[in-house]
């Protein structure tokens, strides 16, 4: 109720200015809010984790301190029992190292191996065995010797190296936070002292027989404990710049040297190993511990995964320490009174502290020779004893233990003080999240702390770039939404963010231009004009304001509209002829790839190139709150610089794709997670309405589900969908990529393979390269799919000739493939080799299926039902063979619908089968309830795609038509390498499409099917498109009046732009004339404003003209250009330009300490804009006259308002806004003119294909048309045949016998006849399926915990809170003069 109240205010006072105040409201505009059900999933998932972190790490130091108590001297074990405890320890010692092995050893061996250089092998191995030899002196040797108390607090003391390095190295961001390292020293020092001074009290006060000896342990553990801590020297050096080529060097072979280390490990600890087979007889403490350790290690890693370090790993790992010991007190409390020799008193009364003193140490010695004594109870109890706790000065060595205990747990924890401060990305990678793969068991909690890496998260570019043909009004509003959600969840591009990226957008309208019937002009299509009005729309609905700097340039390959979005990011519209440049989807793809990745890599590399990357010019400027920033569109290739390719992103997007911002940061996640990850692509869900996106959903559903998981899984996803997938800027850049992606198609194959599904093979060309593309479920993204029969079979169409030939490329290269890229094994080949065999089987599987449906419903003989099911493909092959494609789909929707009732029938008669049998456990019976079953199970664990398995019904009696009649379609087609989908073109300027060339044109009605049949004479030879335009030219150039302008010769339809000599140089002539009056005019301003005294309020206002962008004089434009400027003028009119001062002026005062100032400012200056238009209509657009005295009353206005709230501090940020409102949209030069001319020259000139290039390309189209429709027919038709011999020989020759069962289990004395080839069809697609779920499960766990990361870290959007408030009246008036000579010195 609320939201519609606030809309209705907003419409009545839109209402007040114009008689049109309504606008759009696209979904998804609204600001995101944190849904409470996931916030209470995230919170609830680090609670957990945080305690499971928290109780594995206790029980596996209390395991561990319970082992080095069964094994102490001290002990009352026999001697074999303490030998058994002490092979216990070294087991729990050793198991780490053996984990590590194993996996180095695997990676070795299966994925990559580099040979080790001596030296740094060498280095690394002797720091390996003095870490070995420590641990095995501390845990083995030392720790036996002390008691419990001791062994839990001297463990504390191994942070002190690190300690130390993090002091030598600086490595605080803040130079106050070396403190805590200094105390962590101090207080580990003091620690070890206080340790001495005990068992120095032990020794003279003679507690428990303490001898001298003790001083030589002690001296043993400190000693031990330096020689552990070198375990993570690695941590603190990587976070300096100090032996970053011996670290690159040990990242090239790590697995190796993790697999020599091991082995040195336990070789070094393992000096009980002889007489390990000991401990097959009783191994239960081993297992435990064990457990545990690597359990809190996995447990530590998702907490870090899951953006949770703090609650659920930082936190449950300091306390260990101190809930070891206070479980051991209650325990102790609760569980005493078991031993006999606490009977004489209350444990919590002071009686019996003397009385434990006394008696209650000594009456142990007598309990152990008891069976019913608690053994572990009793040794803990016994290692008590020999404290100072049972020394006659009772309450100072007590205190003094106490101490020692504090300090050493405040020392480790001030040493992994940063742990708490840490940055990690979403989901990082464990090799990312800790230095060492190796966790210590025996200092579990200290290990993870220790080895947690000291980093700084990296900053990345992306851009979005959305390819548009042909887009409808609904769709390009899609995309825009996106974009504009995007760009207010990144924010203001000068601020940092918690996600640290920056963004821009770009979109690339193909066959953007017409020519103007009539009058010849080359002017913007009707979808171009959609797209203007678009953005305009959502622009309003987002900021409720026009545009506010709209740029309009011409290009060789058209024209270009360039935006700053509300937050000020930049979108960019490139406008391509396809005259001038080539079109469609791929080669706009190489546009932006050869752009984004080689000119604008280019100049960031050689930023003297361009002028405004090394000194900004003044035209680069703009001055806002007494501070001088570059504009935005200068600004984005500056921090490029600072950003490598490898953190340079490209978005790839269809024009009408929606997502949130969620989405794209869970892609770039994947990508920053691992190096080797070139691609990686979300969930696609189709969108629309009808029968056709009913099957489409459920088939994306299940493609989504199990097979693009396997493919995750087990190798590499093969196909990331061109709609929304992200790219990593050096895997585009690789040797044999975008060079290779840019080839143009000359022979047949390359047709299918390049033109018709170019997503995939870019993708094959990374996986070919060794790259890895990987697949998010949880990055949503929606597309519109084919709504009707005949555009959803020209799309599949496209799609399944492609999908064939670049996997058949794909598996031709294996051998090549498997040596270069890591995630793909000769498994994983074998399961693709599989797959593609299951799919050329499927027309010879649905023909048996329909077949044996028949058999069951028309009782025919199964030779019989054969020959029927195969007589409709046989029938519909020659149909394509011999008729026009659109009779084609008309007779594929004709069979569709009969199949469909066949597959209802094949259904029923399944059932009724498993009726007749009265049993379900038949093979088939068991395929499709499992089957089913499978499907339920997926489904409900994708929630929110819960009710997709809705549609199940629908894919399943489409199974005929998606697996046999459109097969057959692609295949017979497959010479025609037409787009297929959106190839109908609205009419420029309102008019309707032209239809001289149209010779037939009927609508048919069957059933509720609207069939449309055309039959248009298409001209496709470019040659007669030439001579038709340069007709058309001297036609117009006999008619156009001699005061009218003639039109630009690059608007001319020609191939390729080819411009007058004399002409062009006038043009350079003109702008180099330009640019040198500009210069002089620049000069002389910023010389005689630097002349002038700030203190006159005229001064200051020639002050801000030279720091923010002058127009620039406009040159000759293209017809083009002035449709498109006058599209955006609207801004001007009265009723828009009221709507957007109020919303400029509260945008430059949004802090909350402006509010009052801002609402006497709206309200005065709205005055004296209804006074100065008070004769204007409310759609008039003003004149530059009017516009000129407007701004000067509104300035005028401003700044008495302000003097009179005392706010003159404010007054260039009102003027900035004012001057914002009434800027009229610019038409700019090309900078890179350059580059663009010799792009299109080497890559994107218009394609011009000779008849006689036509006909040979045709030719082997149907040649390779043919060579696969005949393969296809011969492997599916020995299929069909093999089964129908089985089915004339007879089951009773030729079967395989299955015992028949009742559902109860019992056996019926039957058996169930089945044809071997049946089965074996069956059992294998079975394997398949499973094997897909199985991975689908792996999947899920993964995916939950990169969506609850998310979770943690999503964006809250609060009002912004302007920091500038702080600043004093001189600080402002010091930075206006620094600014102002600074501009003077640019201006130069």
């Amino acid at each position: 109720m609320e939201e519609l109240k606030d809309r209705g205010k907003k419409r009545e006072g839109r209402h007040r200015d114009t008689w049109d105040p309504f606008q759009l409201n696209p979904a998804g505009a609204e600001k995101e809010q944190k849904k409470r059900c996931f916030q209470l999933a995230q919170y609830l998932v680090a609670v957990f984790v945080g305690i499971a972190v928290l109780t594995t790490a206790v029980l596996a130091k209390g395991s561990l301190l319970v082992l080095s108590t069964m094994t102490s001297p001290m002990s009352l074990r026999s001697p074999k029992e303490k030998q058994f405890y002490m092979l216990m320890l070294v087991f729990c010692l050793v198991f780490p190292n053996f984990l590590v092995f194993l996996k180095s050893l695997w990676r070795c061996a299966f994925k990559s191996f580099v040979p080790p250089k001596m030296k740094t092998m060498a280095f690394i191995c002797f720091i390996e065995c003095l870490v070995s030899l420590g641990t095995s002196i501390l845990v083995l040797v030392v720790m036996p010797q002390f008691d419990v108390l001791t062994n839990l607090f001297i463990s504390g003391g191994v942070c002190i190296v690190s300690a130390i390095m993090q002091i030598v190295f600086r490595l605080q961001q803040d130079t106050w936070k070396i403190v805590f390292p200094i105390c962590s020293l101090i207080l580990t020092g003091i620690g070890y002292c206080l340790l001495g001074i005990d068992y120095y009290v032990r020794v003279t006060s003679f507690v428990d027989r303490q001898g001298s000896d003790c001083y030589i342990y002690v001296g043993l553990g400190i000693f031990s404990s330096l020689l552990v801590s070198l375990c993570w020297w690695e941590n603190s050096i990587q976070a300096t710049n100090r032996m970053q080529d011996t670290l690159s060097e040990l990242d090239g072979f790590r697995d190796f040297v993790f697999v020599i280390s091991s082995i040195l490990r336990i070789l070094v600890i393992g000096n009980y190993l002889p007489t390990m087979f000991v401990l097959m007889q009783t191994a239960e403490g081993k297992k435990k511990h064990a457990f545990c350790a690597a359990a809190c290690h996995w447990f530590g890693v998702v907490a870090c995964k899951i953006h949770a370090v703090r609650m659920s790993f930082a936190l449950p790992l300091c306390c260990t320490g101190p809930a070891m010991l206070l479980l051991g007190i209650l325990l102790f409390i609760t569980q005493a009174e078991q031993l006999e020799g606490a009977a004489k008193g209350d444990i919590l009364s002071e009686g019996f502290l003397f009385c434990f003193l006394q008696f209650f140490c000594d009456s142990l010695v007598f309990l152990s020779h008891k069976n019913t004594t608690p053994v572990v109870l009793l040794e803990l109890t016994r290692s008590m004893c020999r404290t100072s706790l049972n020394s006659h000065y009772f309450q100072w060595p007590f205190s003094m233990l106490a101490l020692e205990g504090v300090c050493m747990w405040s020392g480790f924890v001030t040493a992994t003080y940063y742990v708490w401060k840490i940055k990690v990305q979403r989901i990082e990678r464990t090799s990312q999240l800790f230095v060492r793969r190796l966790y210590e068991s025996a200092f579990i909690d200290l290990s993870l702390l220790l080895n947690t890496k000291m980093k700084v998260p990296k900053k990345c570019v992306i851009y979005l770039c959305a390819t548009m043909w042909h887009e409808t009004y609904d769709e390009m509003l899609k995309i825009l939404t996106s974009m504009f959600r995007l760009d207010r969840y990144r924010g203001d591009p000068k601020e940092e963010h918690k996600d640290s990226f920056e963004f821009e957008c770009h979109i690339y309208v193909d066959d953007a231009f017409m020519t103007e019937e009539g009058t010849g002009k080359r002017l913007v299509n009707s979808y171009v004009n959609d797209l203007t009005r678009v953005v305009i729309e959502v622009y309003r609905v987002f900021t409720n304001k026009e545009p506010d700097d709209v740029s309009i340039i011409e290009t060789p390959y058209g024209g270009r509209l360039m935006f700053v979005l509300p937050e000020g990011n930049m979108l960019y519209v490139h406008l391509k002829d396809k005259a001038l440049i080539r079109n469609k989807k791929r080669w706009s793809q190489i546009m932006y790839m050869y752009y984004l990745l080689g000119w604008k890599g280019y100049i960031v590399k050689n930023p003297q190139k361009i002028p405004q990357l090394n000194n900004f010019s003044r035209a680069s400027l703009v001055s806002l709150d007494s501070e001088t920033f570059v504009l935005p569109q200068y600004d984005n290739d500056n921090k490029r610089k600072f950003i490598s390719d490898d953190n340079t992103y490209i978005l790839a997007l269809d024009g009408d794709t929606d997502f949130h911002p969620k989405a794209v940061i869970l892609l770039v996640d994947r990508l920053r997670m691992y190096y080797n990850v070139g691609a990686a692509c979300g969930r696609i869900h189709p969108t629309g309405m009808g029968p056709m996106v009913w099957y489409q959903k459920f088939e994306y559903a299940v493609g989504h589900w199990l097979q693009k998981t396997a493919e995750h899984v087990f190798g590499s996803v093969l196909c990331s969908p061109g709609c929304f997938s992200l790219f990593r800027g050096s895997a585009l850049m690789d040797d044999h990529v975008l060079k290779r992606y840019s080839t143009t198609a000359q022979r047949a194959q390359e047709y299918v393979q390049y033109d018709q599904g170019e997503d995939r093979w870019l993708c094959t060309l990374l996986l070919q390269q060794g790259w890895r593309v990987e697949y998010n479920a949880a990055s949503d993204a929606y597309t519109n799919s084919p709504q009707e029969f005949k555009e959803f079979y020209n799309q599949r169409r496209r799609w399944g000739p492609s999908t064939l030939a670049n996997t058949l490329d794909l598996l031709h290269s294996g051998s090549e493939t498997v040596k270069r890229n890591q995630s793909i094994s000769w498994l994983y080949v074998l399961y693709q080799m599989f797959t593609v065999g299951s799919s050329i089987l499927g027309p010879a599987s649905v023909t048996l299926m329909i077949a044996s449906a028949l058999q069951f419903v028309f009782k025919l003989s199964g030779t019989n039902s054969i020959i029927i099911a195969c007589a409709p493909p046989v029938f519909y092959i020659l149909v394509c063979f011999l008729t026009k494609a659109n009779t084609q789909i008309t007779i594929a929707a004709i069979m569709s619908i009969l199949y469909a009732f066949l597959m209802t029938a094949s259904f029923f008669s399944i059932i009724g089968d498993m009726v007749i049998q009265e049993t379900f456990l038949t093979p088939t019976g068991l395929f499709l309830i499992s089957m089913a079953i499978m499907y339920l199970i997926t489904a409900l664990l994708h929630p929110e795609e819960f009710l997709l398995i809705g549609y199940g019904l629908m894919y399943f009696i489409c199974i005929p038509s998606g697996y046999l009649l459109l097969i057959i379609y692609s295949l017979v087609n497959m010479d025609n390498v037409s787009w297929g989908t959106r190839e109908s073109n609205k009419g420029g300027g309102g008019e309707e499409k032209k239809k001289h060339n149209l010779l037939c044109d009927k609508t048919c009605k069957l059933c509720c099917w609207d069939m449309k049949i055309q039959i248009t004479q298409e001209t496709e030879n470019l040659i007669i498109q030439q001579i038709t335009g340069q007709a058309a030219q001297q036609v117009q150039a006999n008619t156009t009046p001699k005061d009218e302008t003639p039109p630009h010769p690059a608007l001319m339809l020609e191939p390729q732009t080819r411009l007058d000599t004399t002409k062009e140089e006038a043009k350079e002539e003109a702008a180099k004339h330009l640019a040198e009056e500009q210069k002089k005019k620049a000069a002389k301003s910023s010389d005689l404003g630097s002349s002038k005294s700030s203190s006159d309020e005229e001064d200051n206002d020639d002050d801000d003209s030279y720091m923010i962008c002058e127009p620039v004089e406009e040159l000759p434009a293209a017809d083009w250009v002035h449709p498109v400027k006058e599209e955006f003028l609207k801004k001007l009119t009265y009723a828009n330009m009221k709507r957007n001062l109020q919303e400029q002026i509260r945008y430059v005062l949004h802090n909350k300490d402006y509010d009052d100032v801002c609402e006497d400012l709206v309200l005065m200056l709205t005055d004296t804009l209804n006074v100065e238009l008070s004769t204007v209509g409310p759609e008039d657009v003003l004149s530059d006259i009017q516009l000129e005295e407007l701004q000067h009353a509104l300035n005028r206005q401003a700044r008495q308002t302000l003097k009179t709230n005392r706010m003159e501090k404010l007054e260039k940020r009102v003027k900035r806004a004012i001057e914002k409102t009434l800027t009229a949209p610019q038409v700019q030069r090309l900078d890179e003119k350059d580059f663009w001319d010799k792009l299109i020259d080497r890559y994107l000139t218009p394609i011009m294909e000779t008849k006689e290039h036509k006909e040979m390309v045709s030719k082997e189209l149907k040649s390779l048309r043919n060579k696969a429709v005949f393969l296809y027919f011969i492997i599916n038709v020995l299929w069909v045949v093999a089964t129908f011999f089985l089915q004339a020989i007879g089951n009773d020759v030729i079967s395989i016998k299955i015992p028949k069962l009742y559902p109860n289990g019992t056996e019926s004395g039957e058996y169930l006849k089945v044809e071997p080839l049946t089965l074996m069809f069956l059992l294998s697609f079975a394997i398949l399926l499973i094997v897909q779920f199985l991975a689908m499960l792996y999947h899920r766990v993964y995916t939950l915990i990169h969506v609850v990361s998310y979770r943690s870290s999503e964006k809250n959007y609060k009002e912004k809170d302007d920091v500038s408030n702080s600043k004093t009246y001189t600080q402002i008036i010091n930075r206006i003069d620094y600014a102002q000579v600074l501009c003077h010195e640019l201006c130069r």
